[in-house]
């Protein structure tokens, strides 16, 4: 018996062991397809003492002030560009430490089924973040549907449009949102991750999407104080890994192309 009990001690004291030294990292993540890949990579960070917590969000600021503010460990949902843009308008000093994938950005709509068809005065929403909305600027431009004023470049807005010969009015809204007003507009330009989250299939769906060399990588973030964190850099291993790329191949058939 007490042979037995000595046993049990032994197990208890290990399992209280593994459970003292496992290190948490939070992550904050927009739904899809962010944190589904981050769930994906959960089980391979459990086996080597990271306990991932996974926070999903709906917007682009809160991920970055959580993070920030030191609430959160690291977020993973945003392009390069958005990050540079945040940390010059907010003051942070938020870093990258591993890119990803790709998620090519497109053109929606429900009332018509190629860009020739967009009629004079029709009305085309896009995101209000500057980076995202002078990226779907950029691609009309690249569709011949406007003209950009010379030298506008990824933080471009409407009022930079030197030249509109479909007199198409712009309606600036948060990128979230943007799937659920489709029917209320003619063309919608829809980030990936908000896309697919609406069920939307960006290969099929999209009037015209950006190629998969787009510079637009989204990236794993953190603070300069834990970027070259033990679990940070086993977690940059783990989202970088073939078997993260064969995932993404898989469950995203070329909406989301990783750039490993």
């Amino acid at each position: 018996m007490t042979f037995n009990k000595t046993l049990i001690a032994l197990a208890a004291a290990a399992t209280f062991s593994a459970a003292v030294s496992a290190e948490e990292l939070s992550i904050a993540a927009t739904p899809v397809p962010h944190a589904e890949i981050l769930e994906f990579v959960k089980p391979m960070l459990a086996e080597q003492g990271v306990e991932l917590d996974i926070k999903v969000f709906t917007d682009y600021i809160q991920p970055n002030v959580q993070v920030d503010q030191k609430a959160m460990d690291a977020n993973f949902f945003q392009h390069q560009p958005y990050l540079d843009e945040f940390n010059a308008g907010r003051g942070t000093t938020l870093v990258t430490v591993a890119g990803v994938h790709v998620e090519p950005f497109g053109a929606y709509s429900s009332k018509i089924k190629s860009l020739d068809e967009l009629k004079d005065g029709g009305v085309v929403a896009i995101p209000n973040d500057p980076t995202n909305g002078g990226r779907a600027l950029l691609l009309l431009q690249k569709a011949g549907l406007i003209t950009l004023k010379e030298g506008s470049k990824i933080t471009a807005t409407p009022r930079d449009i030197a030249d509109n010969p479909k007199n198409l009015e712009f309606k600036e809204l948060e990128a979230a949102t943007l799937p659920r007003i489709l029917n209320q507009v003619d063309v919608a330009l829809i980030n990936t991750n908000y896309a697919l989250e609406a069920g939307l299939n960006p290969t099929k769906d999209a009037l015209i999407i950006e190629g998969s060399d787009s510079p637009y990588v989204n990236i794993l973030v953190a603070r300069p104080d834990n970027k070259d964190s033990d679990a940070m850099k086993k977690l940059s291993a783990a989202l970088t890994s073939e078997d993260v790329k064969d995932f993404i191949y898989e469950k995203y058939q070329g909406a989301v192309v990783p750039i490993f």
